[in-house]
């Protein structure tokens, strides 16, 4: 098959490279021409994404994939045309921004040639793909969806560092807007995809037809927002465990030992491109779904809280040296989308604090770029607050931060035994 892939992000390019890889001739486009230039050039444009750049090495060299920032090139006769662009959300309204999804609609749908299967893997408010995509392309192409076209959702399911791995684990979920739809939906998948043996799912591992579009969309709002309002009651059941004297991780601990019990861990924040946006995606057709709002404000609240309570013990923050250790919003990945590093910094700046950061996966001059002051470990401090669970910080001594009056851990990564006799909060551990 010949594919086009729009966008090449972290989502995006390993997508490309797992239909290429599959024995297909596949095309990329971008709006980055550096990155598109990097791509030809065989050179993974990002770094951290198991089996990448070797993929990459092999495919780019024997014509299987390549890249361009002009969607006349790819776009018409491909078999199939996968989208992951990203989907913004109004930090203030939280309404969807589909600025770039119009954008990279509108462009594809002026080159679309009959017989294209259209794959939307964005994850999108429920409704989405009937409502929106289906009459934009139609209006644009003079094309008809379900004789001209076919469009489908069909949401991606794999965290960035993993998702070769990712892509053979999980079922891969489809929607379409007609029954012929869904069969070129099922063959396309089919055809690009290998499945992992998994004897705990109730049908085999491989592509799974939810029926519609609308209940695709809603799948994957649904096991996303599941974590938010997961880690929501985490949090919550951390505040009173922490007010009562009693250790959360213990309580959680006690609970997840018989089957019906999936607490997930409480934190300081909840980041990434997933989780903090997708329950404000699910809330914009869903907007009496109170929990699911609940849980995302007290999570987005948690920096605040946690630095309120450093002030609590530790009386004004004012002038005091303060550095915050993890600016990516998960240890051991290099990105910052929805971080705590933010809020967690501006909570404290906002008291008065002198605020470093400290991250072993960004240079200084990368920290100074994102707004903040380098920190290196043995620089003295007064106020140390763990955002991001890297594995440096597992095993973080006192040592490291001389002058330390106070550790918010805000992971729980730290070994209470290296920290006796420095004062060391943790999030629902008093």
């Amino acid at each position: 098959m010949r594919i086009a892939v729009v966008a090449l992000g972290k989502i995006g390019l390993p997508l490309a490279v797992q239909f290429a890889d599959s024995g297909h001739e596949v095309i990329g486009v971008d709006v980055n021409a550096d990155a598109v230039a990097s791509i030809n050039a065989g050179i993974e444009p990002f770094p951290g994404e198991a089996e990448l750049q070797e993929k990459l090495s092999a495919l780019v060299p024997a014509g299987r994939l390549r890249a361009t920032t002009d969607y006349s090139e790819a776009i018409p006769q491909a078999d199939a045309v996968v989208i992951v662009v990203p989907l913004f959300v109004d930090d203030t309204t939280w309404e969807p921004d589909f600025g770039w999804m119009d954008a990279a609609t509108r462009s594809l749908a002026e080159h679309l040639t009959p017989g294209t299967l259209v794959s939307y893997e964005t994850t999108l408010p429920v409704g989405t793909t009937r409502g929106r995509w289906k009459p934009m392309i139609e209006e644009i192409s003079g094309l008809v969806e379900g004789e001209d076209f076919h469009v489908v959702f069909s949401p991606e399911r794999v965290l960035t560092g993993r998702v070769f791995a990712d892509l053979r684990k999980y079922p891969k979920l489809i929607g379409s807007l007609s029954d012929e739809g869904t069969r070129r939906a099922r063959e396309f998948y089919e055809a690009v995809l290998q499945f992992d043996e998994r004897d705990d799912l109730p049908q085999p591992n491989g592509v799974w037809d939810l029926g519609s579009a609308e209940a695709s969309e809603m799948a994957k709002l649904a096991e996303t927002t599941y974590r938010d309002v997961n880690i929501g009651l985490a949090n919550q059941f951390a505040l009173f465990a922490a007010a009562n004297g009693i250790d959360v991780y213990r309580v959680i601990e006690a609970c997840n030992s018989q089957p019906y019990s999936h607490i997930h861990r409480p934190g300081i924040a909840v980041g990434g491109h997933c989780i903090p946006v997708y329950p404000r995606l699910y809330l914009a057709t869903d907007p009496d779904a109170d929990i699911v709002r609940t849980a995302r404000v007290l999570n987005a609240s948690m920096p605040e809280r946690m630095v309120a309570k450093a002030e609590s013990v530790l009386g004004s923050l004012e002038g005091l040296r303060t550095v915050v250790l993890g600016a990516a919003y998960r240890g051991g990945v290099k990105e910052t989308a929805f971080s705590g590093v933010f809020p967690t910094v501006e909570a404290l700046r906002a008291r008065g604090a002198v605020v470093t950061v400290h991250d072993p996966l960004y240079s200084d001059d990368e920290l100074v770029a994102m707004g903040f002051a380098p920190h290196t470990l043995g620089a003295d401090v007064d106020l140390a607050i763990i955002q991001t669970d890297h594995a440096v910080y597992r095993v973080l001594a006192p040592g490291q931060l001389p002058g330390v009056r106070l550790l918010v851990d805000g992971r729980n990564a730290t070994d209470a035994a290296a920290w006796a006799g420095t004062p060391r909060l943790v999030v629902g551990a008093g």
